[in-house]
């Protein structure tokens, strides 16, 4: 998930689209000097030409931290530098005279083929966060969260990934609200999920499910990882001011998670139900916890309480 603004988002995206141009134009420039036979440019045939071009020099010194963080961004960086280690083989192969074989004409095609793949996936997914932001958290939107899960859903399917769910939901919200008006409130929300993901992976997400409710994406995470590494983020959320009031006193609130694990025999509306009921026995325990979906607990088997009492306050 991009730790940025709007505006933050929208110049990260020029910048790569500049570049994005500056490699298309080195491309075709280097198919020129293949099939015309022309004198190559020095860089090329320099064994750090991945470094010394446009595009190179921009993606190891220029490019934004928050494009760095991102999941496809070590593809291109790997991809870039294949491509010129090939282009450079081909150019000293035609500068030597040499025919360039059908499989050294396929290693450059297929490497030009996966970085710009790479580059179209980074793209795509700083044009979804323009699009799909909940303007007051930043989260991403519940359009974008039924796509998304039922990606890691097949992938689980398959075996090749696991994905732990996360709801997170502000306690006592309603009374912060009650007590310091609605614009206090949004200030307790907004600083809370920017505290979520700026201790999160890249790649995980928050989805606003709705209220003061959001759900948590782990990618590669069982079920006791996940509660590991929320609940060094319910502990840091304890205790720090998140808005100010108006007499100058901090606003400070807690949060409780309910986890379940995306099963793919289940479904995913299945297992956004088994985190929501794991959420509501957080909540009926006593709020600011952490709770893992067990079939067996309930908020109706816990000692003293009945199914009335699981408010999400």
């Amino acid at each position: 998930m991009f730790k940025a603004e709007p505006r933050e988002l929208l110049a990260m995206l020029r910048q790569l689209e500049q570049a994005s141009r500056e490699h298309g134009r080195w491309h075709d420039a280097l198919v020129r000097t293949l099939v015309c036979r022309l004198a190559p440019e020095p860089t090329d045939l320099a064994p750090d030409g991945h470094g010394r071009c446009r595009f190179g020099h921009w993606l190891e010194e220029r490019a934004p931290a928050a494009l760095r963080e991102q999941i496809a961004y070590p593809t291109i960086e790997r991809e870039h530098v294949r491509l010129h280690q090939v282009a450079m083989r081909l150019l000293q192969l035609c500068a030597g005279g040499a025919a360039i074989s059908t499989r050294d004409y396929d290693e450059l095609a297929a490497s030009g083929h996966r970085l710009r793949a790479a580059l179209d996936a980074l793209r795509h997914e700083i044009q979804g966060a323009l699009r799909s932001t909940d303007a007051l958290t930043g989260a991403y939107g519940r359009v974008e969260m039924l796509p998304e899960l039922q990606e890691w859903c097949e992938l689980a399917r398959r075996g090749l990934q696991h994905c732990c769910l996360a709801f997170m939901d502000v306690d006592r919200f309603k009374a912060i609200n009650d007590t310091h008006g609605h614009a206090i409130g949004d200030e307790v929300l907004s600083a809370a999920v920017r505290y979520l993901v700026e201790h999160l992976r890249p790649y995980d997400k928050v989805f606003r499910y709705g209220g003061d409710e959001f759900l948590v994406s782990l990618p590669g995470v069982d079920l006791a990882a996940g509660e590991r590494v929320l609940d060094r983020i319910r502990r840091g959320l304890e205790g720090l001011p998140l808005a100010t009031a108006a007499d100058g006193s901090p606003v400070q609130a807690t949060v409780s998670f309910g986890l379940a694990m995306l099963d793919p025999d289940a479904g995913v509306a299945e297992s956004i139900d088994r985190a929501d009921k794991a959420l509501l026995v957080a909540k009926a325990a006593g709020r600011n916890r952490i709770v893992c979906w067990d079939p067996a607990v309930t908020t109706a088997t816990l000692p003293g309480r009945a199914p009335t009492g699981a408010g999400r306050t």
